[in-house]
């Protein structure tokens, strides 16, 4: 019997309930899901950009509860050391959690122009300035880290704690067509190919409930 649960909300457009799933999933932690729904007022605001705090994911291990991502992580990297959530390099562990902070204090615009929707796909999207402003700072962070560390993931040749924090940001880049080069287009196949991320994709395509706020045309 699984020790941990993992509070998580939509698969299909909560970004932050697929880092957490799949930093757990990626430091082999077994947990149960626990899945409040998008009809909750609290997480639909959240899903949105309306919340002024996150409430998903939240991982319950034995009497610890961590609701944050970071956090979790971290928490997961304590606990499950071996499997190498942050790189053994000292100096590519601080850059590590760098590109993992970026990510999860910032890009406001781009996460406002392109939710994420893994049912979506629209062509010919129109990309604001803000926005695509954005875009090209996240893919300068994966060509550095690609150039720096070889890939064929961001920190090596296994996924770490920047590619489960990167991971919703690939499906975004798809939903909505955003062009990328040879070396940034490989890397989303790679994301995407990753049996973990199929799992999650399935089960959101699966997902009765829809946003309407979130299938519109832009």
């Amino acid at each position: 019997m699984a020790q941990a649960t993992l509070t998580i909300s939509s698969k299909n457009y909560s970004s932050w309930s697929m880092r957490g799933w799949l930093l757990a999933r990626l430091a082999g932690l077994p947990f149960e899901e626990q899945v409040i729904s998008p009809d909750d007022p609290a997480m639909r605001a959240e899903i949105l950009l309306l919340a002024p705090s996150m409430l998903v994911p939240c991982l319950t291990h034995n009497s610890v509860k961590v609701w944050d991502t970071l956090a979790i992580a971290e928490y997961l990297n304590e606990i499950k050391p071996k499997a190498g959530l942050l790189p053994s390099d000292k100096v590519a562990r601080a850059h590590c959690r760098a590109v993992c902070g970026e990510m999860h204090s910032g890009f406001s615009a781009m996460r406002a122009a392109l939710p994420m929707n893994l049912r979506g796909k629209y062509k010919d999207f129109k990309v604001w300035a803000r926005a695509q402003a954005d875009i090209e700072r996240v893919i300068a962070i994966w060509q550095d880290c690609l150039g720096t560390y070889g890939g064929p993931y961001l920190f090596g040749d296994k996924p770490c704690m920047a590619d489960a924090m990167y991971a919703p940001v690939v499906t975004r880049f798809l939903t909505y067509g955003i062009k990328l080069d040879a070396t940034c287009a490989a890397y989303c196949k790679l994301i995407m190919a990753l049996p973990d991320v199929q799992e999650w994709v399935k089960e959101a395509k699966l997902e009765p409930d829809d946003i309407n706020e979130l299938d519109a045309e832009f």
